[in-house]
């Protein structure tokens, strides 16, 4: 049967780096954890059970430094150990009290299994190295992996202090060399922002290609022949793909999209919420604060407060409606385009990792069902990695990707509004400070280099677009306001030391143990 089109998953896996080992509990640690347990555990369980039942696939993901920092440091392991153990001890007196409410009592049994396998995948059969687990499906050929920026910095924004925007690139993909092994063929430019010229700086990192949202292909000039639905090849070499829009908001949507189906779990029923507080205390964060435990036993229902039981098998045949439905519909959209073009299209499909499982509790089983079913009944739509198409088209159109990111409005407003532009005049001082301090201590001493090196990772952690996101939506606005203080002060602190010559050597090694990533990081890539 005649090949009609291909399809690419991209998911994009990434967290702000949250570290405190100056507190014995943190609450927004937890966003590691759940990550892990609701995310990354269940997609490498389906991903391995795909590649043990030999279902061909190809699936590309995305890591950002801060994601393999976490998951690499033996804090934040052990941690994550005693947060699953307190999951299965809560789990465990669930089964206890729902015995006699036979809806509740099932869920109960349900999330005891499910917390406990979740710890014998960590510690058992991965041995608290997801890194590794991922490199070897990597390795198996069934997912390609993306490079991602050095603290997923919102580069537009960047691009005044263009050493700036060059020091989170390379950092990146120091980073991805570092945990995987290999330079990256492709990138995942942070909430898909793109600036003219900066795939300029992906190819001097050896970058193949990125990926850019609709209206980055479909507003650059000239204009696409092909749509998205075929790369295109910047000036410098360099191929954008370019979000299919009719794919993502299937998936993506709350409302129009599968994840708002009455059957599929209700992410805001919680019993840290629901449950009398006294009981549920001691699995709360150390403050008290009622906060999400994972263990939540009610569907979404409908638009209304009176939510009923979920039922884990319901939801799993509704998932394998929607994996057959999103096929057919990929597959009639190749159909269409196919019948236009004089080559088989590429619907690109990139998607936030932590939507499949946190997000969308039922997300790592629709994404399986989908792999499946396309190998199975689907065999006119190929799924493979953006960087397959060229080995069956390798000349493409060549044209210049328009500014653009996939947030709210096409552009920069989730950054850069009332709520935390604030940010912008302090990131930018630092930049400069920062090349300067690059470019005068060419040759520094021991001290001094470790000093500067801590300088780049205040500046790095603090360009972050995580806070700024943050601000926007007013979540843990206090956590993102003490996070930018924080770096900025030491910043400041760092780059007075160094222009007064007097180091306080146990404050540096005090900051360097707390904010511990890229072990490998020379801040004379500031000076390049």
């Amino acid at each position: 049967m005649t090949r009609r089109g291909f399809l690419a998953l991209v998911l994009h896996a990434h967290l702000p780096f949250v570290r405190h080992p100056e507190h014995p509990e943190f609450l927004e640690e937890r966003w590691l954890f759940e990550a892990i347990t609701e995310t990354y555990l269940p997609l490498l369980e389906r991903l391995q059970r795909l590649g043990n039942d030999r279902v061909p696939f190809r699936l590309t993901m995305s890591f950002t430094p801060p994601l393999l920092a976490m998951l690499s440091d033996g804090l934040l392991q052990a941690r994550y150990e005693r947060h699953l153990e307190r999951l299965i001890e809560l789990a465990a007196k669930e089964i206890e009290r729902t015995r006699w409410t036979p809806p509740f009592h099932r869920l109960a049994l349900f999330y005891h299994h499910r917390f406990t396998t979740a710890r014998r995948l960590y510690v058992e059969a991965y041995r608290r190295n997801l890194i590794q687990a991922f490199r070897e499906l990597s390795d198996r050929g069934v997912l390609e992996l993306l490079a991602s920026c050095a603290t997923h910095g919102y580069l537009p924004l960047m691009d005044l202090h263009r050493p700036a925007v060059r020091a989170q690139l390379q950092i990146g993909v120091q980073a991805f060399e570092h945990a995987f092994g290999r330079r990256p063929a492709g990138f995942w430019l942070p909430e898909c922002g793109y600036h003219p010229g900066h795939d300029e700086l992906l190819k001097e990192l050896g970058v193949r290609y990125f990926l850019v949202d609709a209206h980055g292909i479909l507003f650059g000039s000239p204009r696409p022949k092909y749509g998205v639905y075929a790369p295109a090849l910047c000036p410098s070499g360099v191929a954008a793909f370019g979000r299919d829009l009719e794919s993502s908001k299937s998936v993506w949507s709350a409302e129009e999209g599968y994840p708002g189906d009455d059957e599929y779990r209700e992410f805001y029923r919680d019993i840290g919420f629901d449950l009398e507080y006294d009981y549920v205390r001691p699995y709360l964060n150390g403050d008290g604060t009622r906060l999400h435990t994972g263990i939540k036993y009610h569907r979404i229902t409908g638009h209304t407060d009176d939510k009923q039981p979920y039922d884990p098998d319901r939801a799993l045949e509704k998932a394998a409606q929607h994996a057959g439905h999103f096929l057919f519909n990929r597959e009639q959209q190749a159909d269409h385009l196919s019948s236009v073009m004089d080559r088989a299209p590429l619907i690109v499909s990139p998607y936030d990792a932590e939507l499949f499982g946190h997000w969308w509790f039922e997300g790592p089983d629709w994404l399986e069902l989908v792999i499946r079913k396309a190998h199975a009944h689907h065999p006119r739509l190929s799924l493979i990695a953006p960087s397959d198409y060229f080995q069956h088209y390798p000349t493409n159109q060549v044209l210049e990707p328009s500014m653009s990111s996939w947030g709210f409005g096409g552009y920069h407003e989730v950054w850069l509004n009332g709520a935390n532009d604030w940010i912008y005049r302090h990131l930018h001082k630092m930049a400069e400070q920062m090349t300067d301090a690059a470019a005068r201590h060419p040759h520094p001493d021991g001290l001094r280099t470790r000093l500067l090196n801590q300088m780049a990772r205040e500046l790095l952690l603090a360009q972050s677009s995580d806070w700024a996101f943050i601000l926007k939506n007013q979540t843990h606005t206090g956590y993102a306001y003490r996070r930018l203080h924080s770096h900025l002060g030491r910043f400041t602190r760092l780059s007075d030391a160094l222009r007064q010559d007097r180091v306080d050597e146990g404050w540096v090694a005090d900051i360097e143990a707390k904010d511990n990533l890229f072990p490998f990081l020379d801040y004379r890539v500031y000076a390049a």
